[in-house]
């Protein structure tokens, strides 16, 4: 086990304190990249944070990426056969919720109980938040109740920064090259747009964006972006008799004709479902947006089906409505291509292990920029940071859950480069056995 001392944990804190407070929320109605040009102001201050660190090379695109190099300090003949790793957290907050004037509240040693925000006096309770009772004792941070706190991925980023901070105040811990990346948008689905991956250069990668202790997450939901567009027809209502086609109606008994029991607040495990998310437009036009997520590609295509068949039964409805559908890939299940090179799994379960914890091995319904990654060749599970109720006004983080992230992940170098170190051993010995 590796533990962050108390002035680490200190400095941990600091930095996450710093970053929530920087207002980086995505935009998903923009076309900019990225979609928020305030997001450039968490990446410019981290920037010139590695640089302080003595990541020389760390550079922010015109896209808002931001991405520097540790360079490894291992003899040159060793350094060669350690994989590079990527470590990435992503720098936008969720768009739903607002992300603007945080004002953190820090709790030194949690009591147990409830915990009541301050600005609005809603409750953080262990009867809803479980996870609350594993966490008596530790430093906590949540919201004044009137925005999220950011956790969801400041609390990645100010782990891969101290994980950064920490090899470099100790050179004799044995590491290869690492990369280290930090993405705008991936709220919005687009962390890995204009994401120069063969210039990233690594072998293998790891977002820092989960949840629970002990997390490693190594599938997530295949997803598609669907936009239900609907024209009506719009009259004056004292003359609308037999004549008005109202699009906003059209879009309300389409969603209420959804199956309840395939959506969001209805499933859980690896369920399928369909969201209606965001509803705009007046009588003449209407636009609906939904989210369809299922694990696989199967279930994702029978979802489609089945919004098509609702739309085609609500046409019968409102004769004369016009409704086009329009079907968007936004990401896929990033678990088919892990399989096909377990290692970059096995090696992050036994990193948790060293950490002195139980690994969970999950498959998150949601998203990562890991899954496009994944998908374009550089395998990428995501690894827990301790943020809980994300994109919420209640969300909350341990700072011993943040600290024991970066433990993992320092394991996760160790594991690496002893991995390396046998497999160059084994081919050694199987060489001498053939002989000259």
């Amino acid at each position: 086990m590796i533990t962050l001392h108390a002035t680490e944990q200190r400095a941990l804190l600091e930095r996450f304190l710093r970053y929530v407070q920087v207002d980086t929320q995505s935009d998903e109605s923009s076309l900019s990249h990225p979609s928020t040009d305030k997001q450039k102001n968490l990446a410019r201050l981290l920037v010139d944070e590695l640089k302080t660190l003595g990541c020389l090379d760390a550079m922010m695109a015109d896209s808002g990426h931001v991405v520097a190099t540790v360079p490894s300090n291992l003899p040159p003949k060793h350094a060669a056969a350690v994989p590079v790793l990527g470590f990435l957290a992503h720098l936008d907050t969720y768009p739903g919720t607002s992300g603007d004037c945080v004002r953190p509240q820090v709790i030194d040693a949690y009591a147990g109980g409830d915990i009541v925000l301050p600005a609005t006096g809603a409750r953080l309770s262990p009867n809803s938040q479980p996870n609350l009772a594993r966490c008596v004792g530790h430093t906590l941070i949540h919201t004044d109740g009137t925005t999220l706190l950011g956790a969801d991925d400041k609390a990645g980023i100010a782990e891969i920064m101290t994980l950064v901070d920490w090899l470099g105040s100790h050179p004799e811990f044995p590491h290869g090259k690492l990369r280290v990346a930090f993405t705008p948008d991936e709220e919005i689905g687009r962390g890995v747009e204009l994401f120069d991956v063969a210039g990233f250069g690594a072998h293998y990668a790891y977002t820092l964006d989960g949840t629970d202790l002990g997390e490693v997450e190594d599938e997530t939901f295949s997803a598609d972006a669907a936009t239900l567009t609907i024209v009506g027809h719009d009259v004056h209502p004292g003359q609308a008799k037999n004549v008005m086609i109202n699009a906003v109606r059209v879009a309300a008994a389409l969603v209420e004709a959804l199956p309840a029991d395939r959506l969001p607040e209805s499933t859980a495990g690896r369920e399928p479902y369909l969201h209606p998310h965001a509803l705009t437009g007046d009588v003449a036009r209407a636009q609906l947006r939904l989210l369809v997520r299922a694990f696989t590609e199967r279930e994702l295509y029978e979802r489609e089906e089945v919004l098509r068949e609702t739309i085609r039964q609500v046409e019968t409805r409102f004769p004369g409505a016009r409704l086009t559908l329009e079907i968007k890939p936004s990401y896929r299940n990033m678990g088919d291509h892990i399989a096909k090179d377990p290692k970059v799994l096995d090696y992050a379960l036994e990193a948790v292990r060293r950490q002195g914890l139980e690994p969970i091995r999950r498959a998150v319904r949601g998203g990562t920029d890991g899954s496009r990654l994944s998908a374009l060749g550089l395998l990428t599970p995501n690894l827990f940071t301790g943020g809980q109720s994300a994109h919420s006004v209640l969300e909350w983080i341990s700072l011993q859950w943040m600290a024991a992230a970066v433990g993992v992940c320092l394991h996760l170098i160790e594991v690496w480069v002893e991995k390396a170190e046998q497999n160059a051993e084994e081919q050694k010995v199987e060489k001498d056995k053939k002989g000259p």
